[in-house]
């Protein structure tokens, strides 16, 4: 979630802290990244903010087909409803950030009815696409009266659900003379004060504990297989092991994977290295800020370099690839200036194909609404319900279907964890390498064409470039490489776009 210092909003998310692991026992089992399926092995989708029918419909005609393993969606809990301007957006009337003010827990919200969002679970399971859910335990809604589906409430009361017991209160539990963070690096204010303005719960009270499990186990008996945990910074390590211990396995027989926003920034134990044992796994935030100065740099039109990212992972200081769900851009950074967004083009679609070919954490690509304003509304009809998703409008940015990035998540389910080898680049924008013997890719984030010898690791062959073209039936759709006797091959990358291609390409 983003918000702003003084309301509530798109903006950077403040960065967060939490409690040290010390005298806290980390989770027995957590679950490892989505288990692989035929073809398939771990690579997720993002499709924020699309409706339910609009991502059932993807499962089956694009992500089932492409191989994705996984697809993320939004927080589907009946959230507040705006009814004016101000106190957030004075432009906006139902901004992104409705969802993130959650009111109860039915399913009632912008992307439509619990009977959609079961059936969207059924088709996309179906497809082979396993769903991950957005969620939101950290708080309630910071402004409002009433919710999508309908129901009224105050700051600290949620009839049949939550009383002024349930949340932190100034002066009592919260520190701050505001009520809110004003220190973020201060660990009493971070874990009891609101955070702008968000009614904090007490997530360490049994029964605050047992209304949220009762929620994520009605949603992972509904097939969901885990989840995306807003803010969990806020709620720290013990009370994050607390909650999952209460979930139920999946459908799969396994627990349910959780990935932990944490924000870097924080010192010590409140970095997310802190986390890695309080979940599955930790969003990759400060990676995709590293891919982001790799890619592009701060200096205006600056080229970057991405001879820079040899090593790129815990080599760079990031946590361990086995406890990160990595990506380019999420909901936040594409707004905060953190990362890359889809207005990058090129080059957005180039790092995207990088993350997957070079096979750092859980790999999860990044598909959303188009926008100008950071506060900006997905398409929505007049009373704030999400339209069906259209890629061929402008309206929609579905970086996920672009053959570009589906020929690089088909690279990455065949090379599967072999290490990266052959590494070679020309020190500034001009990459190559191979994973182990199993596939091999050249990027080049300059606006020229480049030609190289390179040592590709594979056997001698024709190859079918991937990232252009498919091979079947011992033939490609596009553009082909020629790998000699001794693995070598010579290639020309043109500017802005990549060659790929594995020993399943081979023509």
């Amino acid at each position: 979630m983003s918000v702003r210092s003084s309301s509530l909003s798109a903006l950077a998310v403040l960065a967060a802290i939490g409690l040290p692991l010390v005298g806290i026992q980390a989770l027995d089992s957590p679950s490892t990244p989505p288990a692989a399926g035929p073809g398939r092995s771990d690579v997720m989708a993002n499709l924020f903010q699309w409706n339910w029918t609009s991502v059932a419909t993807e499962c089956t005609d694009v992500l089932g087909p492409a191989g994705y393993a996984g697809v993320q969606v939004s927080q589907p809990a009946d959230s507040l409803k705006r009814t004016e301007l101000g106190n957030g957006s004075d432009t906006v009337l139902h901004p992104w950030w409705e969802i993130y003010q959650p009111v109860s827990y039915d399913l009632a919200g912008r992307m439509g009815t619990e009977a959609e969002f079961r059936a969207m679970v059924k088709t996309c399971r179906q497809a082979g696409v396993k769903v991950y859910v957005d969620a939101v335990v950290n708080h309630m809604t910071g402004q409002g009266a009433i919710s999508y589906g309908g129901r009224k409430y105050s700051h600290f009361e949620y009839p049949g659900l939550y009383d002024a017991a349930d949340f932190h209160q100034k002066g009592t539990d919260c520190p701050s003379t505001t009520g809110g963070i004003d220190d973020f690096n201060n660990l009493q204010q971070v874990r009891k004060c609101e955070l702008v303005g968000l009614a904090d719960l007490r997530t360490d009270r049994p029964k605050v504990q047992n209304e949220l499990a009762g929620y994520l186990n009605k949603l992972i008996g509904w097939g969901v297989s885990g989840f995306r945990v807003d803010a969990a910074k806020h709620v720290g390590q013990a009370d994050m092991i607390a909650l999952q211990k209460k979930l139920r396995n999946t459908v799969d027989g396994s627990r349910p994977y959780v990935a932990l926003e944490i924000f870097g920034g924080g010192p010590g134990y409140l970095s997310p290295q802190a986390f890695t044992s309080a979940g599955s796994a930790v969003l990759g935030l400060d990676g995709d800020i590293q891919l982001k100065n790799a890619f592009k740099s701060y200096p205006v039109d600056a080229p970057g370099s991405l001879a820079t990212l040899q090593g790129f992972g815990e080599g760079s200081g990031l946590t361990p690839s086995e406890k990160t769900l990595s990506f380019v851009q999420n909901h936040d950074t594409e707004r905060n200036g953190d990362s890359l967004n889809y207005k990058d083009g090129a080059t957005n679609v180039l790092a995207q194909q990088f993350l997957l070919a070079y096979g750092y954490g859980t790999p999860q690509v990044y598909s959303s609404f188009a926008w100008d304003a950071t506060d900006a509304s997905p398409p929505s009809d007049q009373d704030g319900y999400i339209t069906d998703t259209d890629c061929a409008s402008k309206e929609w940015v579905c970086v996920h279907s672009d053959p570009a990035v589906t020929g690089m998540v088909s690279f990455h389910n065949h090379v599967g964890k072999a290490p990266v080898k052959n590494w070679w680049d020309d020190g500034g924008n001009l990459i190559a390498f191979s994973r182990g013997n199993a596939g091999w890719v050249a990027l080049n984030n300059d606006k020229v064409d480049k030609t190289a010898t390179f040592s590709t690791g594979l056997p001698a062959g024709t190859y079918c470039n991937v990232t252009t073209g498919v091979a079947k039936k011992g033939k490609c759709s596009g553009p082909t490489v020629t790998v000699g006797a001794n693995g070598k091959a010579k290639v020309t990358v043109k500017g802005k776009s990549a060659v790929a291609f594995t020993k399943a390409d081979r023509v």
